[in-house]
């Protein structure tokens, strides 16, 4: 896949983790979206390492999906816990 692919997928999947994981966020959409294209790419290489399996077949493969969401959904999940903390210790 090309890197066009790659976007739009990380765009879409960080859009769905957003959805799955509802609440406020410190960074907002553009925050949302970057962690999107991370997340597909950290979710394609967990599912190489962990399961030996290519998870990145192509655009409309479920594997490649589910693979982006979740990498997705724990980047969201380290992002909130990290700028959480940060932004209550700021207000003390």
């Amino acid at each position: 896949m090309g890197i066009l692919a790659w976007i739009i997928i990380g765009l879409l999947a960080g859009a769905i983790a957003k959805a799955i994981m509802p609440g406020k966020d410190p960074g907002g959409i553009i925050i949302t979206m970057l962690i999107g294209i991370a997340g597909g790419l950290l979710g394609g290489w967990l599912g190489k390492v962990i399961f030996h399996v290519d998870s990145i077949d192509g655009f409309f493969d479920l594997s490649t999906w589910i693979a982006a969401i979740v990498g997705s959904l724990i980047l969201l999940a380290l992002y909130r816990l990290i700028t959480g903390n940060r932004s209550s210790h700021r207000h003390a």
